[in-house]
């Protein structure tokens, strides 16, 4: 009792906060569902590494020998040193995507470009507001909509808000039922969102699917080095789907890679979510930027497919501009939701998957260009 009376009154108000924002996103990802594989071990870490004298942090052996906390640890070999883990994600995610309702339109490549705007207007934003352009550089990204992308980003970058930013890029990638209706309705009529849009399926040949993540990756390795990493092992986790010989590979990259890597990632996160460099007035600015970052982004696609309906003799619903962000699947599921809110009959579930998984090779590659243009000025 009196070894709990001690370390109760050791307890730093800012570590109890961090109690309860571990308890909020415990509470969000168990009773709200909201991005559960993610938000819960980010929660339960949230509270490891916040008890007084964690030895999840460190530890002290035989007196005197001191080592690495588990969570330490991992942070150190998976995110601070080698930026494993949200690399290894990536080839989970690869295996996951079916990039043939993109390669049978591919006019939706746009879309993923133009949803990546609210990067940069709130990598402008960040530097107004007083953050150093490295900062400012990793808080923008969080407008991808792309957890893996935004730690990664932050990490190469030395961002000095890690923790801050892994939580809001997850916490508004699993707040995209929330966040893009809103965004969407905001600069759209209701005329618009009622626009009927017809898919025919055509058959993309296998060769097609094999050859598509090996073009994309010399595409973008000669155009934008510094996202190799991300956009290669995004295609190299797709052509482990798509070539027809690894099909017990690819389910392992889609199901047991994917879960592993995501449970020991969101636990290691949490290493950036000490009370003392956690709470602070910059962090809510931070989750102020990004909710900024991701309506823009929304905002962005959608614009450009009204831009483009200007000169489109068969009109494209601009809610589709809206799936162009790198939240998959969540956003096309979004965007399906709401056209039938608007028309029972209209089915836009396959142009928006076709948008959303060309968000993701678009947030890849806007991170690497990041990295490059802001390392050139650091």
């Amino acid at each position: 009792m009196e070894f709990l009376i001690s370390g109760i009154l050791a307890v730093t108000w800012k570590q109890a906060i961090m109690y309860l924002i571990g308890l909020l996103l415990i509470w969000l990802a168990i009773k709200k569902q909201y991005e559960p594989a993610l938000l819960l071990p980010m929660g339960f870490g949230a509270i490891l590494v916040n008890l007084p004298l964690s030895s999840a942090l460190n530890q002290t052996l035989q007196g005197t020998l001191k080592t690495n906390g588990i969570i330490e640890w991992l942070f150190s070999i998976g995110i601070e040193t080698s930026e494993a883990l949200p690399i290894l994600l990536f080839i989970g995610i690869g295996a996951m995507i079916d990039f043939g309702p993109l390669l049978s339109k591919p006019i939706l490549f746009l879309f993923g470009a133009a949803a990546q705007f609210g990067i940069f207007a709130a990598l402008l934003f960040a530097v107004i507001l007083g953050f150093d352009l490295k900062d400012a550089a990793s808080i923008a990204i969080i407008g991808a909509a792309d957890g893996p992308t935004s730690l990664l980003v932050s990490q190469i970058l030395h961002s000095n808000y890690i923790g801050a930013i892994a939580v809001a890029a997850y916490s508004y990638m699993a707040l995209v039922p929330i966040v893009q209706p809103f965004a969407i309705k905001m600069v759209t009529t209701k005329k618009e969102r009622k626009i009927a849009m017809h898919y025919s399926p055509s058959d993309v040949p296998k060769s097609m699917r094999i050859a598509f993540p090996i073009v994309v990756t010399f595409i973008v390795g000669f155009i934008a080095p510094s996202s190799v990493s991300l956009v290669g092992f995004l295609m190299f986790g797709n052509l482990i789907r798509e070539c027809g010989v690894l099909t017990n590979l690819s389910e392992t990259a889609q199901v047991s890679l994917t879960n592993l890597i995501t449970l020991l990632l969101g636990i290691t996160i949490s290493f950036s979510m000490q009370a003392e460099s956690f709470v602070k007035v910059d962090t809510l600015l931070i989750m102020a930027i990004g909710l900024f970052a991701f309506v823009f982004d929304t905002v962005g696609g959608v614009l450009f497919a009204k831009l483009m309906n200007l000169f489109l003799k068969e009109k494209i619903n601009p809610m589709i501009g809206a799936a162009g962000i790198s939240a998959f699947p969540m956003s096309s599921r979004v965007v399906q939701k709401m056209a039938l809110e608007e028309n029972p009959q209209n089915i836009l579930i396959m142009q928006a998957a076709g948008a959303n998984v060309s968000g993701q090779i678009a947030s890849a590659i806007a991170g690497g260009l990041i990295i490059t243009l802001v390392s050139a000025y650091i």
